[in-house]
């Protein structure tokens, strides 16, 4: 049994849900929660999680920034990812990073795919052979039914500097294909794993007429053993990044995960790493907040 309660979300409507498949651990979790959104711009309705830092119920005037994650399903709970039991564990890792101090405390929201259409919302151009090319209209949902919801239920910060987005494998191409048309909205980008031979690389022309550059703080990484056709077009997206105007270290931060694979667990492994570079602690080393 579910109970909402219906609320504002752009030109969309979420609903607040009380979720059975939740597992106990996060039901029990004041800092969890989860939506339903309703989009007006594409069909299907889709949850979406929300993880709150753990000094988010301490200081009620501070504000947050926010990283938005593709495949919200795969994140937090084993119930409900593809693979089950097989998660990101955003909020432990992101707790523990915010806890110590060594990343600044940050609001995860991820939007669940809705399954067939993934494909089709997850992609930038349409492919002759394989369709897709949603990607501009998941953008728009994103932009305008989602970010307006989160910013007026939480305390973020709503700017493009604290706004982050991120995923992997079609998930890392959508954020990035995002970003780079949407910079004034989403400031930095995860993207793991990506996609990147997705209708003969057309991403990298994307990438290529990104001119001037845009303000973007990009993390890129890609495992080694996710195949050597993958980790070629990874090594290229970032000497086309370079080329652009990114800078190695400021900018940009490229990760080959030697021996890692294409799923949850490499990524899990390598979340840590995303929010220390997207999202540094501001709190000087030897202080407390």
């Amino acid at each position: 049994m579910q109970n909402s309660t219906s609320v504002p979300a752009g030109s969309g409507e979420l609903r607040l849900l009380r979720k059975k498949a939740a597992s106990p651990d996060l039901l029990a979790n004041p800092r969890y929660k989860v939506y339903e959104l309703h989009s007006l711009i594409l069909p299907g309705a889709r949850d979406i999680m929300v993880y709150l830092p753990p000094q988010y119920f301490d200081n009620q005037d501070h504000r947050y920034p926010v990283l938005y994650l593709h495949d919200g399903q795969n994140l937090f709970d084993g119930l409900t990812s593809y693979l089950p039991g097989r998660t990101w564990q955003a909020q432990t890792t992101a707790d523990k990073l915010a806890s110590a101090g060594e990343i600044e405390p940050v609001i995860l929201v991820g939007v669940a795919n809705t399954g067939l259409r993934r494909m089709a919302e997850y992609t930038p151009t349409r492919d002759f052979k394989m369709g897709g090319g949603e990607g501009r209209s998941y953008g728009r949902l994103l932009i305008e039914e989602l970010k307006p919801f989160i910013d007026e239920t939480f305390r973020t910060r709503p700017e493009a500097t604290s706004t982050g987005l991120g995923g992997s494998s079609l998930g890392g191409l959508i954020s990035l294909y995002l970003g780079l048309e949407n910079p004034g909205v989403f400031g930095k980008l995860a993207v793991l794993s990506p996609s990147l031979w997705w209708d003969h690389r057309s991403i990298l022309e994307i990438v290529n007429q990104a001119n001037p550059k845009p303000t973007l703080q990009i993390w890129m990484d890609i495992g080694m053993a996710e195949g050597a056709r993958h980790v070629r077009d990874a090594d290229l997206l970032y000497k086309q990044l370079l080329k652009q105007g990114w800078q190695a270290g400021a900018d940009l931060m490229y990760m080959k995960a030697a021996g890692a694979v294409h799923d949850e667990d490499a990524w899990a492994k390598r979340l840590g790493d995303v929010l220390r570079f997207l999202f540094p602690s501001r709190t000087p080393k030897g202080t407390t907040r």
